[in-house]
């Protein structure tokens, strides 16, 4: 669950992280207002589940109310990649002598919580880390003692700041990570956390997102929103464990595991997946939204269906398959590898239905579906 950052700055500072004044504002005169009160130049931000709002035009810094008025004008009732924006938080400039960057998050790696801190704040971190990895410091943390004092300090005195900020700096660590934990977070991301001209830490931006598993525990942290493509947010409200990337092979298998191995064979044989899709036993009546979800994806030029059955009876999910194909009538070429309890009857039925030979291996079919793509964007040149 994706936390606005305007609802994440509360919190935060509810937890004793310093924030600018501010408010958020459904309306134009309301950012107005919001600006009168704050007095002096304010930056005006969209209000989206989505990263890079400043490159993407969603953060604006006015100088006057008018100004401010102005630009939530501009931003309200506009899109911000898929996201519709609705709401703009306005809030007052800092006084900005250094930007740094502090975030919390899962190591997937050891699996519990990594500690990062930059000096390179206000940009993405990914670049930095990529191209001067040796100003990203980080830490793992114990999750059973928690982060101590002495580690936060040691992160606080390797970013080579004035001595006089590593205290105040230590203790930021100590309070962000007791909120990382207090609100069952996967991430805590505060870029740019400021340090002013008057040696205050002040955070002007935050990212929360929440644990999926613990919002029941978290009804003050402000109403559900998830990140995600537009395709992505619309596969969770049908219950769909779907995930989208940038290839061109679209994915159907039964059961995460078969799906991950039919996404790494396609990347091992020279191919890009498009999609992650679980269509597991209840595809017999769920295969049309699931297939729907693929094809929606403007980037698929081709379709891999890779079926394996124990308990799940493969011929039962190939009924359901067959019904979505006669229902969507999809004109991209489809390749099968269909094995497991059922597949005599499930390998029968494609053949009969949709005139397809379904492959003995899915090493086969694999390499099938990669050509296809490869042909469907030929043609199209």
């Amino acid at each position: 669950m994706f936390v606005e950052e305007h609802d994440a700055k509360q919190l935060i500072s509810a937890g004793g992280v310093a924030i600018p004044q501010g408010q958020d504002a459904l309306t134009p005169d309301a950012a107005y207002s919001v600006a009168t009160a704050v007095s002096g130049a304010v930056m005006v931000k969209a209000q989206v589940p989505t990263g890079k709002r400043g490159k993407g035009g969603g953060i604006v810094k006015c100088e006057t109310p008018d100004d401010a008025r102005d630009a939530a004008e501009h931003l309200l009732g506009s899109k911000l990649g898929d996201f519709a924006i609705d709401r703009v938080l306005v809030e007052s400039c800092a006084d900005i002598n250094q930007e740094l960057y502090v975030a919390v998050t899962i190591d997937p790696t050891s699996g519990g919580p990594l500690l990062m801190l930059s000096t390179e704040g206000g940009v993405d971190i990914e670049e930095v880390h990529a191209t001067s990895p040796d100003k990203v410091q980080t830490a793992n943390i114990n999750i059973e003692t928690g982060l101590g004092a002495g580690q936060a300090m040691d992160l606080a005195v390797a970013t080579g700041l004035d001595p006089q900020m590593h205290v105040p700096l230590a203790g930021m660590l100590l309070t962000l990570y007791g909120l990382f934990r207090q609100y069952d977070a996967e991430l805590l991301e505060i870029n740019p956390l400021a340090v002013t001209k008057g040696g205050e830490l002040v955070a002007l931006d935050c990212k929360l997102v929440i644990d999926d598993n613990a919002v029941f525990r978290q009804p003050g942290a402000g109403p559900e929103r998830h990140i995600g493509t537009a395709l992505e947010l619309e596969a969770k409200e049908q219950d769909f464990l779907f995930v989208e990337f940038d290839g061109d092979v679209g994915v159907l298998a039964n059961g995460a595991g078969l799906t991950m191995s039919t996404m790494d064979a396609v990347t091992a044989h020279g191919g890009q997946p498009a999609n992650f899709l679980e269509v597991g036993g209840m595809a017999y009546k769920r295969a049309t939204p699931a297939l729907a979800l693929v094809l929606k994806n403007p980037k698929v030029k081709s379709l891999l269906v890779n079926l394996c059955g124990a308990y799940a009876r493969t011929d039962v999910i190939a009924e359901g398959l067959i019904a979505g194909f006669h229902e969507l009538k999809p004109e991209l070429d489809v390749s099968f590898c269909i094995h497991g309890t059922g597949e005599d009857r499930a390998q029968q039925l494609v053949r009969d239905e949709l005139g397809i030979e379904p492959h003995d291996s899915m090493d086969d079919a694999v390499r099938e579906a990669i050509a296809n793509a490869a042909a469907y964007a030929g043609n199209r040149q």
